[in-house]
């Protein structure tokens, strides 16, 4: 039983120090872009690599907040980020709820037409998004950036949540109906609160996935002033020259958020990815 126990000390020693190795191998760009941001522009390009600048150049940080208006393309980034969630968290649950709790003609075609979407490259819907947007005189806004999370246009989504939805067991479903309960209490009041894990993890790949969108922004904005912080990075890039020491504290900052939200929601993360059955 010593040695049992001795054996099993040792392994999960072993499994702990291997995932700090990786932990430490997967943080050495988060590392570099933390050095190359304190850099002069004289270090940026010696060979070897500088690792750690000499002077330090803390000044670079709020240089980078300044050539650019950084604060207002964050406080937009925000602003389209937190509708492209909010959207996402209202109208993906109700669609997922239906093609998976509620059983009616249709519903397994349309579920597989949904997952087929997911399969559509981008670049093919692209053209005619634009196409349609600018003829509703939406182009300009940043209405195209999160509109579609208002209707269920996010196929992943709803995949990821569907499965959440039917891993669930029906008898308080079955009960509440029972109870004389409608169908939108069922959905609100009972299976709703019981898949919070897994619309917490949507949110965080909506949130994700907006903060570092670069494609709609480039493609839909054409006002300064309306631009997100992705938009704004590339400023500190000219025809001539990179400002890269610039670049990189910027970049650093912008990730500030991501993390900073990742870190809130991670056990109710790591939940929802165990619970949906998504393997990696």
């Amino acid at each position: 039983m010593h040695s049992m126990k001795k054996a099993r000390t040792i392994g999960h020693v072993a499994t702990h120090m291997v995932l700090i190795l990786v932990g430490l191998f997967f943080l050495i760009p988060f590392f570099w872009m933390f050095s190359t941001a304190l850099k002069s522009d004289q270090q940026i390009f010696v060979n070897p690599p500088v690792w750690i600048p000499d002077p330090v150049m803390w000044e670079n940080f709020a240089s980078a907040v300044t050539v650019i208006p950084f604060f207002s393309y964050m406080k937009n980034t925000c602003f389209v980020a937190s509708l492209d969630v909010l959207g996402t968290v209202l109208a993906c649950p109700l669609v997922a709820y239906g093609l998976s709790r509620l059983e009616w003609r249709g519903r397994n075609l349309l579920f597989f037409l949904t997952i087929s979407v997911m399969m559509i490259p981008h670049e093919v819907t692209m053209i005619p998004q634009f196409i349609m947007y600018s003829k509703m005189g939406l182009v300009g806004t940043y209405v195209p950036l999160y509109v579609a999370s208002f209707f269920g246009g996010r196929p992943f989504m709803i995949f990821l949540l569907r499965q959440f939805f039917m891993n669930l067991p029906r008898d308080l479903e079955d009960a509440a109906r029972i109870d004389g309960a409608s169908e939108i209490q069922v959905y609100g009041r009972v299976v709703l609160p019981l898949v919070v894990p897994g619309i917490l993890t949507v949110a965080l790949f909506r949130f994700m996935n907006s903060w570092n969108d670069f494609i709609g922004p480039l493609l839909y904005l054409s006002n300064e002033k309306k631009y997100t912080i992705t938009i704004g990075l590339q400023m500190f890039t000219t025809q001539y020259k990179t400002e890269w020491a610039l670049l990189m504290a910027a970049s650093l900052l912008t990730a500030i958020p991501v993390v900073v939200v990742y870190f809130v929601v991670q056990k109710r993360f790591i939940e929802g990815i165990t619970f949906s059955g998504i393997k990696g």
